[in-house]
């Protein structure tokens, strides 16, 4: 299984049955294959509907697309509307949680996933209103940069997306959850051991007392 495989699968299990869910494109669209059973949520795309679903491979629908651009489905009951409705519901605190990928979070739960500076970015899209209108904000992202440097900080470097927003943060090798303001190691990966994640995380963090093997969704 690849480490974006993984963390997608361990995301899942942060959804609740019922929920309003707005996935960021890359990583956390693959959150969508990989709901245990029995678990419905309703995708919501900030491009203007809600009951997102994959996409028929067979049959796409050239007319349906997420936020990204890439194609997507919807399911029966879904509906359709304009950017400020889309957006209003974001503002207005609808969405249960955002999934969202990360160049860097640090650990005040600062978030920075929009830019780096002097390469051509689209913009901010929607990510500044997600995590400030979503109930949990879920962070999915590798452990490390391609440069092996470490993606959970002391301080962001980068350009920020907000402040102390974070609520959880997902790796291939780790979950941190934001406890009283505190970043807190929680689960490690199969066969991943603490000093592993301490060598790879230059943040500085506690450790749960309860702290676990991180278990992941059944889905396919």
């Amino acid at each position: 299984m690849s480490p974006k495989a993984f963390i997608a699968r361990r995301v899942a299990l942060e959804l609740k049955d019922g929920d309003v869910v707005n996935l960021g494109i890359g990583l956390p669209t693959m959150v969508a294959h990989c709901l245990p059973e029995g678990v419905d949520i309703v995708f919501q795309s900030e491009n203007g509907f809600v009951g997102l679903c994959p996409a028929d491979e067979e049959h796409p629908d050239p007319d349906t697309a997420n936020a990204g651009g890439q194609p997507c489905g919807i399911l029966p009951g879904g509906a359709t509307f304009d950017s400020a409705f889309s957006f209003a519901l974001i503002r207005g605190g609808h969405v249960d949680a955002c999934v969202l990928g990360g160049l860097e979070v640090d650990q005040y739960g600062n978030l920075a996933n929009w830019m780096i500076p002097g390469k051509m970015v689209p913009g901010m899209g929607g990510a500044m209103d997600l995590v400030t209108g979503s109930r949990k904000v879920i962070v999915a992202m590798e452990h490390c940069a391609k440069s092996g440097a470490s993606k959970i900080l002391r301080n962001c470097t980068l350009p920020l997306t907000a402040c102390g927003c974070v609520s959880i943060v997902v790796t291939e090798l780790a979950v941190f959850r934001f406890i009283d303001g505190q970043l807190t190691l929680v689960e490690h990966a199969p066969g991943v051991s603490l000093d592993e994640i301490r060598q790879k995380t230059e943040a500085e963090f506690v450790v749960s007392p309860q702290l676990k093997e991180m278990p992941i969704a059944l889905a396919a």
